[in-house]
């Protein structure tokens, strides 16, 4: 054989030889990078907090003695940086760690595709807050209906569309209805979507809430706050009916907020504008007896202080 055709034969590697065409084609796709810290940005409006919490400590602990044992996955940008998809948590833990950078996989997807793949992987964490799935079935149910081969705009709401909501069902193993109610948490003002992940409000009275403009909300959120109390599911949908009507006060939500509930010791609330300027600004409405019982003992011994200097 010719020497010049010797040279263009090219002999397989052993781990060509010895490795199987699917391990092969794995091989190609998959590219782990150690990544620096500083190149990575987080996910845009990343709806996952990452919390320094005991769990956390662990995470540390283990990467400061074993390293990063699963890649992160990120995909390049079109500036050259990176872009993260899922290892927020391990991104921090390398930081706490004092280590600059990170194992990650470079994937190539879309704006969309990165969403669903983002919010898929998040959910593999085994506590999620309420907020938390909120933002995410949201994102994800967007990111959805933008990939081609949607429906348009005013499209029966059939085929594909109709899928996304029956495929995030499927996944997440919620209702189709339930994952509208944690989509409407969206829509609260941060105070009392915090109240929420809290355990203070439930699900069903905080979708009701969703559904009053922001800015009554915040007058909401001054009642419970300063009363030291949560709407019960039928005060929720009252305040909610009463605010399509036009009708939902300041009064009006003190009112109720402050309605007697089951097993809640009576008291006698003072309201309305001849008592308001009686009472200091920031007390509440619930402590108003307990004043007005203080002043009236006062009142009594000043009285009774006042009728011995007049019997001297």
């Amino acid at each position: 054989m010719p020497k010049d055709r010797m040279n263009e034969i090219k002999l397989p590697s052993l781990d060509e030889l010895f490795s199987s065409q699917k391990e092969r084609d794995e091989a190609d796709l998959k590219k782990i990078y150690e990544i620096p810290l500083s190149e990575i940005d987080p996910f845009p409006d990343h709806p996952f907090g990452v919390r320094d919490d005991e769990d956390m400590m662990h995470l540390v602990d283990s990467i400061k003695v074993r390293g990063v044992l699963t890649p992160a996955t990120v995909r390049q940008k079109d500036d050259g940086r990176y872009e993260l998809l899922s290892g927020h948590r391990r991104m921090r833990a390398c930081e706490l760690a004092g280590i600059d950078k990170l194992r990650c996989e470079v994937v190539d997807m879309s704006r969309d595709e990165a969403t669903i793949f983002m919010v898929e992987s998040n959910f593999q964490r085994t506590t999620i807050l309420p907020s938390e799935k909120a933002f995410a079935y949201k994102m994800r149910l967007e990111a959805m209906k933008r990939l081609p081969g949607r429906p348009e705009k005013n499209a029966v709401p059939v085929g594909p569309q109709l899928r996304s909501n029956v495929e995030l069902s499927e996944e997440v193993n919620e209702s189709t209805t339930q994952i509208k109610r944690y989509i409407r948490l969206t829509e609260l003002i941060p105070e009392i979507l915090q109240l929420v992940d809290e355990g203070k409000i439930g699900l069903r009275p905080a979708v009701e809430l969703s559904y009053i403009p922001r800015d009554i909300q915040d007058n909401i959120f001054e009642v419970m706050d300063m009363e030291q109390c949560t709407p019960t599911h039928g005060q929720a949908r009252r305040m909610r009916a009463l605010c399509q009507e036009g009708k939902l006060t300041e009064e009006v939500i003190e009112v109720i907020m402050t309605e007697e509930k089951p097993n809640q010791k009576e008291k006698i609330i003072l309201r309305g504008e001849r008592f308001r300027d009686l009472f200091p600004r920031d007390l509440p409405l619930s402590q108003r007896e307990d004043y007005v019982a203080a002043a009236m003992e006062h009142y009594g011994r000043y009285l009774a202080r006042h009728e011995r200097g007049m019997e001297r």
